[in-house]
Order: C-alpha cells, then sequence, then structure tokens
C-alpha cells in the first residue's frame, strides 16, 4: 500500500483530538451516501416509468404510422399499397379514418373522436389485449357494425354493454350548405357497443373504434383514409424497414415511429430526467463542502504530523497526496453505500411495491422501478469527480498557505 494512502486511512479512521472533525467526516460520508442513494433511485423510478409509458403506447399506437403531410385524407393507391406490403419488414397494415364528433347516450353527449379502422386492426396494435369489458369486434356473424369506446368516453357518456340503448354519433355534413334547421346539417348514425377498452386515461377518453366502411359512410367518404398503420415482422430492423416505407410512400407522406408519434411526450420525460439528475447533482455538491469543512481542520489539527513527515523528507506533494487521498475515500465509501442501499432500495420497491401511487390505477398500484447498469456507473462517476474537486480545493490552497508558512520560519 502507498503511504501517502496508508496514512489517509489512517487519519480517516483513528479517532482524532477534536470530535468535532469525526463528526463533520461522517456527515460528509453520510451526505455523499443520501445524494448517491436518491441519484440512483430517481433514475431507476424515471426507467420503469418511461418502460411502463412504452408498454402503454405498444398497446394502442402502431409501430409505423403513414399520414399525409397535407391535408386530413388521401386516397391509397393500390399499387403503393401493394409495394408497401411487399416491404421485407412489414408484416401487416390497416387502414384508418378519424374525425371529431359529437356522441349522445340518452341524455348525455360528449365530443370525441371516431376512429374508422379496417377489420383487421387488432393484427396491428395489441388494443384487443386492453379490452376493460366485452370484446373488441368491428363486425358481427349477420354483418352488423359495432363500436368499441374508450373507458373514459364510456363514464362520460354513462355507456354499458346493455345492447338496449344505441349511440347516436353526429358528424357535420361536409356537402351541407347552411339551412333555417341546424339539425339537418349533421349526419347522425346509431351504432351499438362491443365493447370498452382501457389503456391510460387521455387516450380512453378520446376515441371511440368504428368499422372502416361504417366510418366513411358515416363521413361522407368512398376510399379516403386518414392513415395507414404497419406492423413490423419479429425480429425486423425497424429503422431499415421505415426507410423503405419512406421510398415507397414519397415525399407527401410522414411516415412515423412509435416515438415520433409521442415526441413531445418523450421529450418532455428526458427533460425532467435530466433536470432532476442536475438538482440531484448540485445537492451532492453541496453535501460536499462538508468533505472541504473535514479536511480544513484535519489539516489544521496535523500541525506536528506534517511537521514530523517534512523531517523525515516529505516534501509538499506527498503531503498533499495525504490529505486528498483522505477526501477521496469519504467520497468513495459515502458513494459505495449510497449505491448499495440505492440497489436494495430499489430492489424491495421491485418486489414489494412500498411506495404505492395515489388513487386507482388500472395498470400498477405502486412506483415502477428498473435499474440500468448504465445508471450506476454514470452516478459513480459524477459522484467521484465532486469528492475530488471537494478534496482538491482545501489541500491545494490550505495545505500550500501552511506548508508555504512553514517553510519561511524555517528559513
Amino acid at each position: 500500500m502507498k503511504l501517502p494512502l496508508y496514512i489517509a486511512k489512517r487519519y480517516l479512521f483513528a479517532k482524532k483530538s477534536r470530535n468535532a472533525i469525526n463528526v463533520i467526516s461522517a456527515i460528509s460520508v453520510a451526505g455523499v451516501m443520501v445524494g448517491t442513494m436518491a441519484l440512483i433511485t430517481i433514475l431507476s423510478v424515471f426507467n420503469g416509468l418511461e418502460e411502463m409509458v412504452k408498454a402503454i403506447f405498444s398497446t394502442s399506437d402502431p409501430e409505423i404510422k403513414i399520414s399525409p403531410l397535407m391535408g386530413k385524407v388521401f386516397t391509397p393507391d393500390s399499387v403503393m399499397l401493394k409495394r408497401l406490403a411487399a416491404i421485407d419488414g412489414v408484416e401487416v397494415y390497416a387502414e384508418t379514418l378519424e374525425e371529431n364528433a359529437l356522441l349522445r347516450y340518452d341524455e348525455q353527449q360528449f365530443i370525441a373522436t371516431v376512429k374508422g379502422v379496417s377489420l383487421n386492426y387488432t393484427d396491428v396494435t395489441d388494443l384487443d389485449t386492453a379490452m376493460w369489458d366485452g370484446e373488441f369486434t368491428l363486425q358481427g356473424e349477420n354483418g352488423r357494425p359495432y363500436a368499441i369506446a374508450g373507458l373514459g368516453v364510456a363514464n362520460h357518456l354513462g355507456m354499458r354493454l346493455n345492447f338496449v340503448s344505441p349511440l347516436s354519433i353526429y358528424i357535420p355534413d361536409r356537402k351541407a350548405k347552411i339551412r333555417a334547421n341546424p339539425g339537418s346539417e349533421f349526419t347522425r348514425r346509431f351504432i351499438y357497443l362491443s365493447g370498452i377498452f382501457a389503456v391510460e386515461q387521455e387516450f380512453d377518453s378520446k376515441y371511440v373504434f368504428l368499422p372502416l366502411e361504417f366510418a366513411r359512410e358515416l363521413l361522407d367518404y368512398t376510399t379516403e383514409v386518414s392513415s395507414v398503420e404497419v406492423r413490423l415482422r419479429a425480429g425486423a430492423d425497424a429503422k431499415k424497414t421505415r426507410n423503405a416505407i419512406r421510398e415507397v410512400m414519397g415525399d407527401e407522406f410522414l411516415v412515423q415511429n412509435r416515438y415520433e408519434q409521442q415526441e413531445m411526450f418523450y421529450k418532455v420525460m428526458k427533460a425532467e430526467r435530466l433536470a432532476i439528475y442536475v438538482i440531484l447533482t448540485f445537492i451532492l455538491i453541496i453535501a460536499s463542502f462538508n468533505i472541504i469543512g473535514s479536511l480544513t481542520m484535519l489539516i489544521i489539527e496535523k500541525e506536528r504530523d506534517i511537521n514530523i513527515l517534512k523531517s523525515l523528507g516529505a516534501n509538499n506533494r506527498l503531503i498533499k497526496r495525504i490529505f486528498i487521498y483522505e477526501g477521496w475515500m469519504i467520497s468513495i465509501i459515502g458513494t459505495l453505500l449510497g449505491l448499495i442501499l440505492g440497489f436494495l432500495l430499489c430492489a424491495a420497491q421491485q418486489h414489494f411495491g412500498i411506495v404505492r401511487l395515489a388513487g386507482e390505477s388500472l395498470l400498477i398500484d405502486a412506483y415502477p422501478v428498473r435499474m440500468q447498469v448504465a445508471d450506476f456507473i454514470v452516478v459513480a462517476a459524477t459522484v467521484t469527480v465532486i469528492g475530488y474537486a471537494a478534496a482538491w480545493y482545501p489541500v491545494h490552497y490550505l495545505s500550500r498557505r501552511y506548508l508555504n508558512e512553514n517553510n519561511k520560519e524555517k528559513k
């Protein structure tokens, strides 16, 4: 063991003549430990939340969504669709058509988005796995169309699967002129529910799914669609397949993956994660001020030891390294303890769900946690750098000043 490290270890764990130094050193270790544990825990919670959000969006959003850059609808070309289906990596696609509508059930009214989808829509998304009641059935055996509503929409309208009262859908007639009777300017259709889905609150309170042909009749369209949604084959290269789809569709269409469909949401999550990391890093910096105080007092206390070491031939560099190593040891011990406690806390949350979410959730009842090795490396590196700076400052300035004074006295 190197001499400076050996002496630093003895100084750290030996009892000091001034008890305040021991207390400040313990506080320094505790401050670094708590800050490190908090960083690991918060980052792991954000990882869990991000994973949960991705699972939600994978249920409701397609892997690839193709929509027009200009306008709300377009007529898909049959040749283009054949080329799309032939792309290596594309498993299946579905056409969709959506528009805002006024919904009425008994005496209740609510504005939502009706979305007409192909009958194979459950092959593109996993919405059929999120059914709260009933089944995701767009068409009965007799050809009768059915609607599937979100739980939020159903609660606003007081709807349940009773097959007694139908859902009334009102859409403004695109070709109607202003008339004396406003009611004649709306197209009205009736449809019964076959199921109610529950994914997440915002999505559940927005959509009602209809058969595509029913939606076209309602909106007075023939072959138009709002988008084409695609599911990729298992193991397909998502980036390569998306680029191939862009080549097929041309510059007039927007081709988005799941991240781009919810780009703002993901950006907000990453910004929040970065903000929390920066805030906790500043807290760690403040906690490291205790290291500065501890080393300052230790340098003053060890005046006699410094003189003895210098008389034995120790130079200023060796003496500085002793106190720098002690500052590093305080930081490293606090970091290791914080990483261990953070790991144990996250593991306990994963297995026992200690911290519960407020209110009721259809998905989870406790905060999700997912630990990543990269987070442990980043946190350890961050704390190590802060600890180095906290140790270097007092040793560099105070020891230089003190050693220079001793040299002057000897002269």
